[in-house]
């Protein structure tokens, strides 16, 4: 069967054609834009307000009515209103007794209040059915018909029945049901919008360190130390010059990184010799950003091939190349063509090619919308295989374009190697770790643990 045929069915809610009134408390921007999207689906739609009185902002076909008139309407009654207002419903517990309350709140920050705003809703109105669903979509996303926006409506709730009757909401409305549990999910599920980029913190912040290490250590190198000994001024190196190297020593360490915590998490169950003892809080926070670092490597990788397009055209390179050739027919002399250096650049370049080529391969597959089409070996040969693959082309490429620079003393300025020699450093032994878990005497019981088999099984936990 196709792997989409059963996203497809989610999509079709299994609920007969007449459908029940759905009271909506709270005539906002969200509540509006909600009512208006039920209304489409096929459900008759009730508001309950203040204020009885039509505007012309209510969806036309919906009714307005009294808070108690609304409710005693319909079995479900959203609540689209802010949890500071929710006394108003103290006074209507008892016809708000046996009905199916869905909170759609959220909060101002993280952890505002000691307990969830729907699980507040349920000591309020402890007769009631709450169901936490509808938070993770805004009014312009439904406003907008779900297009350009998440699909993904997290439902958590104590009642199976009351919570399968939203889910089937969800459904109708062409959104995508996640079932979160029991009601004690509420306070995740209230905290997910507001955070901002959680997996990306540890990316963005190890780049920025990184790049602010590289680029004083540049500076040091290329600007610093030919101003003080040569009593030359290449400060304009900081346009492109020093982003141009900075760039291409990023991407190739995020790269290792991504490959490295699987090494590290290899080698520890090898030690252990078993699969089922949690890896250090590091080592599994390292592996669930290993997207967001690579996300980040391309990048770098596609910044450094735009600075290296823009090379012909600055104007120190063809103020050197100018020079050489003027210095060339002052001599009256051509150089001949080095048939090394030849075969090295060439080599280089397209080992570049090459590694950036599966570089946006890699990138490309880690969208979910390219993901979910793939079945998870096809998923794993192009993250795992064609991931070592890129690594090692990246790496042979800055291996290639140092040359014979590795050796030589005019590469070390104040002692300092070239900013490439180190980026070497990771990717070079994270390949050489890689190569010998390949070795059978490794590998056969690195899958054997990975299967299920253990060492020592009263020892794991």
């Amino acid at each position: 069967m196709n792997k989409n045929s059963s996203n497809i069915m989610a999509l079709a809610p299994n609920t007969p054609n007449k459908r029940e009134t759905v009271c909506i408390f709270g005539t906002g921007d969200f509540g509006r834009a909600l009512g208006h999207k039920i209304i489409q689906s096929g459900y008759p739609v009730v508001f309950g307000s203040r204020s009885t009185q039509t505007s012309s902002l209510i969806p036309k076909d919906a009714e307005v009515l009294s808070h108690a008139e609304a409710a005693q309407k319909a079995a479900i009654i959203i609540i689209a209103i802010q949890r500071q207002h929710y006394n108003f419903l103290t006074p209507l517990a008892e016809i708000l007794h046996g009905k199916v309350l869905v909170d759609v709140s959220n909060n101002l920050k993280i952890n505002q209040y000691p307990e969830s705003n729907a699980e507040y809703l349920a000591q309020l109105v402890p007769g009631a059915k709450v169901v936490k669903a509808f938070n993770t979509v805004s009014a312009w996303a439904l406003q907008s018909g779900t297009l350009d926006a998440s699909r993904q409506v997290f439902v958590c709730g104590d009642d199976m029945g009351a919570k399968q009757m939203v889910i089937d909401i969800v459904r109708a409305l062409g959104l995508t049901p996640l079932d979160q549990g029991s009601l004690s999910a509420a306070q995740e599920i209230e905290n997910y919008p507001l955070q901002l980029f959680p997996m990306w913190k540890f990316p963005i912040l190890l780049s920025l360190g990184l790049t602010t290490f590289f680029f004083f250590y540049c500076l040091t190198r290329d600007v610093i130390y030919p101003s003080v000994y040569e009593n030359k001024d290449f400060s304009f190196f900081i346009a492109i010059s020093i982003p141009n190297r900075i760039c291409p020593i990023m991407a190739l360490i995020l790269l290792a990184l991504v490959y490295l915590p699987g090494v590290l998490a290899a080698i520890i169950q090898l030690y252990r010799g078993t699969k089922y003892r949690r890896f250090p809080v590091w080592l599994d926070k390292w592996m669930l950003c290993r997207k967001q670092l690579g996300l980040v490597a391309l990048a770098f990788a596609s910044l450094h091939v735009l600075y290296t397009l823009v090379i012909p055209i600055r104007s120190f390179v063809r103020w050197r190349i100018s020079s050489q050739i003027v210095s060339q027919a002052l001599n009256n002399k051509t150089e001949p063509l080095n048939t090394t250096n030849a075969w090295l650049s060439d080599s280089y370049l397209a080992l570049g090619i090459l590694g950036f080529f599966l570089f946006v391969l890699l990138g490309i597959t880690s969208l979910p919308s390219v993901s979910n089409n793939v079945n998870w070996r096809e998923f794993r040969f192009v993250q795992s295989k064609l991931g070592y693959l890129t690594l090692i082309l990246c790496t042979a490429h800055t291996l290639v374009y140092g040359g014979n620079r590795f050796l030589s003393p005019s590469s070390y300025r104040w002692y300092l190697p070239n900013a490439y020699m180190l980026s070497l450093i990771v990717p070079c032994i994270l390949l050489v770790v890689k190569f010998v878990l390949v070795f059978p005497c490794l590998d056969k019981p690195l899958t054997r643990i990975r299967q299920g088999w253990e060492r020592n099984p009263q020892y794991s936990e």
